[in-house]
């Protein structure tokens, strides 16, 4: 029998469920606007099958192996990489075994439902993935993965994405986007510039980074202006291979705008190392005033989400480095933080900024007004840890009343499992056409009117707000 149930994430009532049952049937082959992931566009320029089921599902995926590690499993016995190159497993049998063998813990999640969607629909699977199935479930997707039509330019048409952006820190010689612009294919992957290792005095190799900037632009990054138009001239480099956007992702949502000559001061403690934690937050925070008026600028749209402690195990950071499952989300003030930012470009309505949250607290106290009142502000979609259908939906129940649906940016997966990318968009798909068929049967919105803002929030407003 199928994995899924055809209509899940639909109201349990009979009239709303044909509602959103209707509703889903005029998007769900919508294609695919992926603005803001982390896919590895190495995949596609390359175009190699990907190894074996373990390193497609598992190994890159910290919504998995976080689950498992709470349980008590090893990331080395999940191959997560050691940053000192120590062992790890590298079987690949070996570690679908463990995860499978510990499937059940997905129950009620996500997680469940994103795996589950592309055993299904990916992979042809009809049968539960347990201890009792697991060499079946590696053998046959083995298999599949050793054919043509599952290599990674492949499953991208078949998955229906339109457009890919990638990720890339602001230093990155683009290399592999480069690859794909010269081969020919169709497919389009486009990058986002992400500066957060030249704009954070408190992450490891600042300095370097910045004088690496500096070699690759040909401006003295020891000062100021130099620093700063070494930025412009990566932000160029980046647009060159298709980026739209920029994507800062620091621990607080601070904003400053300070005098310039306060700001070039600050600059010269944070490439000294002689920044406090606040001058360094304060650094930030500068850094993001600058980043929207260079937006101004070059017509990059702006990214920011905060809130994300990040690496907050230190024995894990100090084994296994950055990005491992343990980023924990913490309380965010917007109102206050952003201000000195709003205050010097919040009323353009040639910038667009958005804003992402992981403190749901936030969306109707401050981030939906905030959005609802300034033209720059747009709202992005449920993000991380609330990328749920109860997220989703929760996030429609609290922003729409003051912000409504055109402040928002529709949806995005914000993932580096690949397999897991049409899953999520279904999920979003399913969960907006859920809250606009309860808005109908209420009689908050019109039949008529439902359909295109169905649209809208599945493809249109991403395609819009990241000018893509």
């Amino acid at each position: 029998m199928p994995l899924l149930d055809e209509d899940r994430l639909f109201p349990v009532e009979p009239a709303l469920r044909d509602l959103a049952r209707g509703l889903y049937g005029t998007v769900c082959d919508l294609p695919i606007v992926s603005p803001h992931g982390h896919t590895d566009p190495r995949w596609f320029a390359e175009d190699q099958p990907f190894p074996d089921p373990a390193q497609l599902f598992v190994t890159p995926d910290h919504y998995v192996f976080r689950m498992l590690v709470s349980q008590g499993v090893a990331l080395t016995d999940l191959g997560v990489p050691r940053v000192d190159g120590g062992p790890t497993e590298t079987d690949g049998r070996r570690i679908w075994r463990l995860f499978a063998s510990h499937y059940h813990l997905f129950a009620g999640t996500p997680s469940r439902l994103w795996l589950d969607h592309g055993f299904q629909h990916v992979f042809g699977i009809d049968r539960r993935l347990s201890a009792e199935t697991a060499d079946w479930y590696y053998d046959h997707i083995a298999d599949c993965l050793s054919r043509p039509e599952f290599r990674p330019r492949a499953l991208f048409k078949r998955f229906g994405i339109e457009v890919i952006a990638t990720t890339e820190p602001a230093t990155d010689d683009l290399r592999w986007h480069r690859i794909i612009r010269g081969s020919g294919w169709d497919g389009r992957v486009v990058t986002a510039y992400r500066p957060d290792g030249v704009v954070d005095p408190e992450m490891a190799g600042f300095a370097e980074n910045v004088a690496l900037m500096g070699q690759q632009t040909g401006f003295d990054t020891a000062t100021w202006n130099g620093y700063l138009d070494a930025h412009r001239a990566r932000r160029a480099f980046f647009k060159q291979f298709g980026a739209t956007s920029s994507d800062h992702g620091h621990a607080t949502a601070r904003t400053e705008d300070l005098p310039q000559a306060d700001a070039a001061a600050l600059f010269g403690k944070a490439l000294r190392g002689a920044c406090t934690p606040d001058e360094a937050d304060a650094f930030r925070g500068q850094m993001l005033t600058e980043m929207a008026r260079m937006s101004l600028e070059d017509g990059l749209v702006m990214q920011i989400h905060p809130g994300a402690r990040r690496n907050h195990s230190g024995p894990v950071m100090t084994v296994h480095g950055r990005d491992k499952g343990f980023d924990i989300p913490g309380r965010t003030d917007y109102v206050a933080a952003l201000r000195p930012l709003l205050n010097a470009v919040g009323m353009r309505p040639d910038l667009t900024v958005i804003l992402f949250t992981l403190d749901e607290t936030s969306y109707s106290r401050e981030l939906a007004p905030l959005a609802g009142a300034y033209p720059c502000l747009r709202l992005g979609p449920p993000w991380w840890f609330h990328d749920s259908p109860e997220g989703m939906m929760r996030f429609r129940q609290m922003a729409t009343e003051t912000a409504g649906f055109h402040n928002t940016v529709g949806f995005n997966d914000d993932t580096r499992a690949f397999c897991s990318i049409p899953a999520r968009h279904d999920v979003a798909r399913r969960v907006d056409c859920a809250f606009l068929a309860t808005l109908v049967a209420t009689g908050r919105l019109r039949e008529d009117e439902a359909p295109d803002l169905a649209r809208q929030l599945t493809y249109g407003l991403a395609k819009k707000a990241y000018k893509l």
